[in-house]
């Protein structure tokens, strides 16, 4: 069963005085089921733009287009995200059908409410439980991303950074919405607690249920993930299976090689130079700039077929032969 699929989506955001800012271009994949697809890449590249686009949060000054297909749940005939209106996206789609873990907790946390009220009202709004029925279904969701029960009733400016990223999430995961995206939802948590948070996200999938993760964190994505799509300056450059991907033959594309080279476990060796700007790219491929491999072939953009976008693809086994460390995760 397919739960989301993606076709062309694309996102330009109108600027005054520049050139649009090319933010999402022609972004094409599916996500099954029992899935998760970790979204990866540099800061900058379009991957929360991309998620804010599935749920119809983009600035006024954006223009999308393409389709983004989710699957229908119970009454719930399938929805394109992308065409849906606001209506529908509040009432039917966002917490029900999409729940998000939001890259920065603390802005979707209301000020004057604690988090057990806050998970409260989502238990009642989203599965109409009601009384002790709902507070206990709340504590029961704190406890399941080691959110601490003795701060439950603490308001969202008394939290550290970790605490509003995990309370993000139990919110997220009230209800069991068929697609979760999760933004970032690592970001202030020590390993301990990346392993536990992503392990109880990978438990939120299931015979109807997928998950697309985008992170920073590549341990994490390793520990947890069917499949890796790696973005670069707005586009997807290649997707490929995670067990491949992270252990032999490795990544094809340049970048996704540099991405793991840069890691403490591997060569610790940044990728070089700087990624182009979104408002000013080129016309072929956008990564040639930083590449040792390119050459005049890459003046053209590369289409991303079979998995992979690139003129000079790595096809000999990587010498990265150690995946970040981390234990096996549970499965669904």
């Amino acid at each position: 069963m397919t739960v989301l699929s993606v076709r062309g989506l694309t996102v330009r955001f109108r600027m005054r005085e520049s050139a649009p800012v090319r933010a999402v271009t022609d972004v094409s994949f599916d996500l099954a089921a029992g899935e998760c697809l970790a979204l990866v890449g540099e800061s900058g590249c379009g991957k929360s733009v991309l998620a804010s686009a599935l749920l119809g949060l983009l600035p006024g000054n954006a223009e999308t287009t393409g389709s983004a297909l989710l699957a229908g749940a119970g009454d719930d005939p399938a929805t394109d995200l992308i065409t849906a209106d606001e209506a529908t996206l509040a009432r039917t789609v966002r917490g029900r059908r999409v729940g998000l873990v939001p890259q920065s907790p603390a802005a979707h946390l209301t000020p004057v409410r604690t988090v057990r009220a806050h998970l409260t009202e989502t238990v009642r709004r989203l599965t109409g439980t009601r009384g002790r029925d709902a507070l206990r279904t709340a504590t029961e969701a704190a406890a399941r991303v080691s959110f601490p029960a003795g701060h439950l009733d603490r308001h969202p400016h008394e939290l550290s950074g970790g605490l509003a990223q995990r309370a993000a999430t139990a919110l997220a995961l009230v209800g069991d919405a068929p697609l979760l995206l999760a933004d970032e939802p690592t970001t202030g948590l020590d390993r301990d607690l990346v392993e536990r948070t992503v392990d109880e996200l990978r438990r939120h999938t299931g015979s109807t249920r997928a998950l697309l993760m985008i992170t920073h964190d590549l341990a994490a994505a390793a520990r947890i993930a069917d499949r890796v799509a790696v973005m670069y300056a707005g586009r997807l450059v290649e997707i490929a299976d995670a067990a491949a991907f992270f252990g032999t033959p490795g990544p094809r594309h340049p970048y996704a090689r540099g991405l793991l080279d840069a890691l403490p476990e591997r060569a610790f060796r940044p990728v070089p130079g700087r990624p182009p700007e979104l408002a000013a790219l080129p016309e072929g491929c956008a990564f040639a700039a930083r590449c040792a491999h390119a050459d005049t072939a890459c003046s053209a953009q590369p289409p991303l077929t079979g998995g992979l976008a690139c003129h000079h693809p790595h096809t000999a086994p990587t010498d990265l032969v150690h995946p970040p460390q981390a234990a096996e995760a549970p499965r669904a």
